[in-house]
């Protein structure tokens, strides 16, 4: 995709996201780390055709760039101590250490079979652990796990090496071993400070060890510290989360990620222990959003897009002004597109063409492990169509603007013929100042960027055929 010249990120400009715009806007859609999306995945797809796919990234067939281009490897630790009631991540609550042994061990073994399938040790240039709760295994445990990933993989000097880190289980020596380990980036789970509502979402983590522990990150070098927060909880209100907002700015994270709670407890359980009477009223939430924008842009944060926000120096916002800011499973990256090998229960990979994801239950997991298959579950081959989508729209969430030529040069296509129905549905966007269409691309306004997800959402054509967006979390 070529550089905007006339980006809304190389020329930022002020933007008036009222609360009435917001409420407007405020649709169900898909967050679009992938297009088509997980839950387009069929069980048709499985193992075999997931074993192909790595062949042929082995080979230099079939895979985004070839084996030159390196991995990108996300780990999935499922653990936690204690329930957060408005988690909604596959997970398993125990307090049995002890647990994560045989779990370790079908990871092993899984990194065994997909690196039998690749032909060798390939690069690495970006890891995630997440969860759950990563920090959940001992040290011992994390370094054997590093250690077997190394003998796999081969990783790339400099490269992005994260891992979500919950503040109730690390201190400032467990930082220094995760450093030790390899390990440069951070994210800490914050959500809220106020003591009423962590009570009520069952996590209780007092801002002086969040502020501590960010201290301690930064006198041992980490290079990016990252501070996810929610609004939405129970008991929140304008004044309390504006407070929460005011001391985050104050540790000064290098990125913070903003998510709008979903009240979803018919599909995610420990959400049914929120009391529904507690939840700040619609109106409410549209406002803290409108807030948050504020208030992070005053304290020198550049709104990278969706709910990512980024310091003016930090390389997401500077990749972001540059025009060179990717996608994957993870969210917005630095890195570019590049075959991401997803390891763990649940974990969502992509090879190519081909999307894959891991059996959901710890139990199917392991059995498929312990009989020396690839635990997949279901997955997806993209077609054509899937792949023009795909490039469309992730230039819409990364680059904020759908260069014609470009695309019709990739696939051969007549665009305005290929997107004709889009084009006239954008219409409606461009009356409230989210889109402009030129002659030679489609270009996100500086306002559009906030909306950003409502714009890519036409181009989604299986949202388009079945328009059941009740399926997604909302926008706002």
């Amino acid at each position: 995709m070529t550089h905007l010249a006339h980006s809304p990120a190389t020329h930022p400009v002020p933007v008036a996201v009222t609360p009435e715009l917001l409420t407007r806007l405020d649709v169900s859609g898909p967050r679009y780390t992938s297009y088509p999306t997980a839950d387009r995945f069929v069980e048709a797809y499985g193992a075999a055709q997931y074993a192909q796919a790595l062949q042929q990234r082995g080979t230099g067939g079939g895979a985004v760039a070839g084996p030159s281009v390196p991995l990108s490897v996300y780990v999935h630790i499922p653990f936690c101590e204690s329930v957060c009631y408005y988690c909604a991540c596959n997970k398993v609550i125990t307090r049995h250490h002890e647990r994560a042994q045989p779990y370790l061990a079908s990871l092993k073994r899984e990194i065994e079979l997909v690196t039998a399938q690749l032909g060798g040790r390939q690069t690495v240039s970006q890891l995630h652990f997440g969860g759950g709760s990563p920090t959940f295994l001992s040290d011992d445990e994390l370094a054997d796990l590093i250690a077997t990933l190394r003998e796999a993989f081969k990783f790339v000097p400099g490269g992005e090496y994260a891992i979500e880190v919950d503040p109730r289980t690390v201190d400032a020596p467990r930082l220094a071993r995760l450093a030790q380990a390899g390990f440069n980036r951070l994210s800490l789970g914050v959500q809220d400070f106020d003591p009423e509502v962590q009570k009520a979402v069952h996590r209780v983590q007092p801002y002086e060890q969040v502020a501590e522990l960010m201290q301690a990150a930064r006198t041992l070098g980490f290079d990016s510290i990252n501070a996810d927060l929610i609004y939405g909880l129970p008991r929140q209100t304008l004044a309390s989360f504006r407070q929460t907002l005011e001391r985050i700015t104050t540790l000064k994270p290098d990125r913070i990620a903003l998510y709008a709670y979903a009240h979803l407890p018919q599909r995610f359980k420990p959400q049914r222990r929120i009391d529904a009477a507690e939840l700040p009223p619609a109106q409410d939430k549209v406002a803290m959003l409108a807030m948050a924008i504020e208030v992070l842009r005053e304290a020198g944060y550049d709104y990278i897009g969706m709910d990512h926000f980024a310091l003016h120096h930090d390389s997401l916002a500077v990749a972001k002004r540059q025009g060179r800011l990717h996608r994957n499973f993870q969210g917005y990256s630095t890195h570019p597109d590049s075959d991401l090998i997803g390891l763990g229960v649940s974990a969502i990979g992509r090879v190519g063409a081909h999307y894959s994801q891991n059996a959901k239950s710890l139990e199917d997991y392991t059995d498929a492990l312990a009989r020396g298959q690839l635990p997949i579950e279901r997955g997806l081959m993209l077609s054509r169509d899937d792949l023009v989508r795909r490039a469309v729209i992730m230039a819409v969430m990364c680059q904020g603007r759908v260069d014609i030529e470009s695309i019709e040069l990739a696939y051969l296509i007549d665009f305005r013929s290929y997107f004709a129905a889009e084009l006239q549905q954008l219409a409606g966007l461009v009356d409230m100042g989210l889109v402009e269409l030129e002659d030679d691309g489609v270009r996100v306004t500086p306002l559009g960027w906030y909306f950003v997800r409502a714009i890519a959402m036409v181009f989604d054509r299986y949202l388009q055929a079945d328009r059941q967006v009740e399926r997604f979390s909302r926008i706002i």
